[in-house]
Parts: structure tokens; C-alpha cells; sequence
């Protein structure tokens, strides 16, 4: 039986995928999506919609994917050793279920002449005529946006992320208690924080997360330590899934096999956060692809290096300091002191920020003197 053929097959239809296959569609691509389940469906994850991610998909020509649901103007975090800072949010974030969000942005694919079809990839065998999956579809490139267990980054050779460059996180949805995104970070276990994130509807995304170190956690752990962080009963919907972080990246690609959002450990060691990675790496990979198979991957770097490369190197260096629970109580303070330090780092946890002489600054301050003089 001869496979049929496409330009572009980009397995997993998540936000990654989705954002991938809009981007190749755009180039004149012909498109295959893929995904093992049907729509909508849901996906652990906080469903912190930040404006750089709506940003992303409007470029793409989608608009309305937060539509419904409440904008949220605030962030209340909470240090480890308990300095707090409550700001307004530099843009408003929505918090959207991604069986919703995930939804839109397959539709959008779809409406834009993408094919979507429900199938589970086991075989990835790249060859001189292209890129054949299982046998049955044969494409010029390849984009893997199939998640933190992706089958296309081992059909490559590369691991999952090891101990202390992975983390796990359980999520569930409770009543909300209050207006603002709250973000509890505990000393215990360090790193480690519970969230609460509210949806406009009475309701929060509520959750808890830490790195693993590569003992294994259980759910019963996980929820424990929810309930002492953010206390007010068990939540509904629980599910758990692991975070692969952005300080243990592997290749980008390699010939016509691209990778993209959480298969490239797309997620944000400082925050968690991975949809606005996931939608931008997936519109790179998908523009990338589109342009044919001769030098993808070299392609797709350049364009990852340009847009993200600053940016991940000092969401690293913030990793790498903040392995010192005091350095984040200090960066806390300095954002209660000074508004242009809190908005640089909730643009380096959401976005693509950077840090600042004047951020580094405020922050060392902060960790010799422990006064507060908000203003």
C-alpha cells in the first residue's frame, strides 16, 4: 500500500500544533493534523492565556480565542519566605479551559484548510522521499507538537527531560477566591508553588507544582500539598501531567523533523507557563516547514535563536538564581517597591522579557536591605 503524501504532517493538535499548521497554511502548505484524541477534549495545564500568546495567534489571522471569558488585570505573588507584592497585571491575562481554547484553535487550522484526523503516531522513519509515519502518510517535513511524552523527539534520539530540569504538576477547578491571579511559592521542596487562576464564572484553575529531583511524587503528595498552600476543600477535575523546562532543550530539529512547544521543552522554568512558547515555536516550525525540506531544521533554529534566543537564556539565568528561595523573596520585595521591576518579571514569566540592569539591580538591592517602602 503506497502512503499517502503531504507536505507538512504535524503531529499533535494542541495549541503548539494547531499554531503550526495555521502558520504552514498560510505559506501554502498542504497540511495533515494530527492528534490521538477527538475534539474538544481536555489537557491538564493551568489555561493561563497571556496577551503575548493572543498576540501569536492574531498574527496567525485568528481572533476571538478569548472571547467569553473574564479578562484578569491582577497578580498577587507570594515569595517563598512569604514577601508579597499585588500589582496590576502590565496586560490583562485570560484564563481559558483548554477544552475550549485547545477547540478554537483546531477549528481556526481546520478553516484555513488544514485536515485534521484522530490517529495515534507509533512510527516516525524519516527517508529520501520524505518523512513516512506509520506507514500510511508520507510528508516533506515533519513537526512534532506532541507533548511532554512526544514519539516524534524520541524517533530523534533525545530523552525526556532528567531530574531537575522536569516537573509535575496537578491541576483541578474550585471556587475562585478573588479577582486576581494568585501565585503561592513555598520554600518546601523548592521549587514549588500552588496557583489560583479565575475564570470569570465563580470558578479557578487551581493547582500545585514542583521539579522533581527524581523521586516520585503520587497524587495523594501532590494534592496534600495543594490543600496546605491554597486550603478550602478538594478540587474537581484533577488531573496531573509533567512539565518539561526550557534549561534542558534538546535540538530544535533535525533535516525535516521539527519540534515544537512542550516536545522541545518549551516551558517556562521561572512560571510554568508554555502557551505562548508552544504557539509561537509552532507558528516558526510551521513557516519553516512550508518553505520545503532543504534545511529545515536550520532554518527553523535561526528563526527560534531571533525571536526567543535572548529571552531563554535569561529565563535560564532566572532559573539558576532562584534555585535560592531568599533570591525570590528579594525579587518579590523589589517588585513591591518599584512597578517597572514587577512588570519586567511577569514579562520574562509570560512572554518574551528580558531582564534589566536596573531589574538586577533593585532585586541585589533588595537582598541586603529587607525594608519595604512600596510605591
Amino acid at each position: 500500500m503506497t502512503a499517502e503524501t503531504v507536505d507538512v504532517a504535524v503531529v499533535g493538535a494542541g495549541p503548539a500544533g494547531a499554531a503550526a499548521a495555521l502558520a504552514a497554511r498560510r505559506a501554502g502548505a498542504s497540511v495533515l493534523l494530527l492528534d490521538k484524541a477527538d475534539f474538544p477534549r481536555d489537557k491538564p495545564c493551568g489555561d493561563g492565556i497571556a496577551a503575548d500568546a493572543v498576540d501569536v495567534l492574531e498574527g496567525l489571522g485568528v481572533t476571538g480565542v478569548t472571547d467569553g471569558y473574564r479578562p484578569v488585570t491582577a497578580l498577587r505573588l507570594i515569595g517563598p519566605g512569604g514577601a508579597e507584592v499585588a500589582r496590576p497585571l502590565p496586560r490583562a491575562a485570560h484564563t481559558v479551559p483548554r477544552r475550549v481554547f485547545d477547540e478554537r484553535l483546531v477549528r481556526a487550522a481546520v478553516a484555513q484548510g488544514a485536515e485534521l484526523r484522530r490517529h495515534t503516531v507509533r512510527e516516525v522513519r524519516p527517508g529520501p522521499g520524505g518523512v513516512t509515519l506509520d506507514g500510511l502518510v508520507t510528508a516533506r517535513v515533519v513537526i512534532g507538537a506532541d507533548g511532554a511524552g512526544s514519539v516524534v523527539r524520541r524517533a530523534l534520539g533525545h530523552p525526556v527531560n532528567p531530574g531537575g530540569h522536569l516537573a509535575i504538576a496537578i491541576r483541578g477547578y474550585a471556587p475562585a477566591i478573588g479577582a486576581e491571579q494568585l501565585i503561592r511559592t513555598t520554600s518546601a521542596r523548592w521549587p514549588a508553588y500552588a496557583w489560583s487562576f479565575p475564570i470569570g464564572d465563580g470558578t479557578a484553575n487551581v493547582g500545585y507544582g514542583e521539579t522533581l529531583r527524581g523521586t516520585p511524587l503520587t497524587k495523594a503528595y501532590l494534592l496534600e500539598r495543594l490543600g496546605e498552600l491554597l486550603p478550602g476543600g478538594t478540587p474537581t477535575g484533577l488531573r496531573a501531567h509533567h512539565l518539561p523546562l526550557s534549561t534542558r532543550r534538546p535540538p530544535p530539529g533535525r533535516g525535516p523533523v521539527l519540534l515544537a512547544g512542550d516536545a522541545l521543552s518549551l516551558i517556562n522554568p521561572f512560571t510554568g507557563e508554555g502557551i505562548f512558547y508552544a504557539v509561537l515555536s509552532g507558528a516558526l516550525a510551521g513557516a519553516a516547514a512550508a518553505a520545503g525540506p532543504e534545511r529545515a531544521a536550520e532554518r527553523y533554529a535561526a528563526a527560534l535563536t531571533g525571536r526567543l534566543g535572548r529571552h531563554l537564556r535569561h529565563s535560564g539565568f532566572a532559573a539558576l538564581l532562584t534555585r535560592r528561595p531568599g533570591v525570590v523573596d528579594a525579587a518579590v520585595r523589589a517588585a513591591r517597591r518599584d512597578g517597572a521591576v514587577f512588570r519586567r518579571m511577569v514579562d520574562l514569566g509570560l512572554g518574551d522579557g528580558v531582564f534589566d540592569l536596573r531589574t538586577i539591580g533593585r532585586i541585589g538591592s533588595a537582598l541586603l536591605h529587607r525594608g519595604d517602602s512600596p510605591s
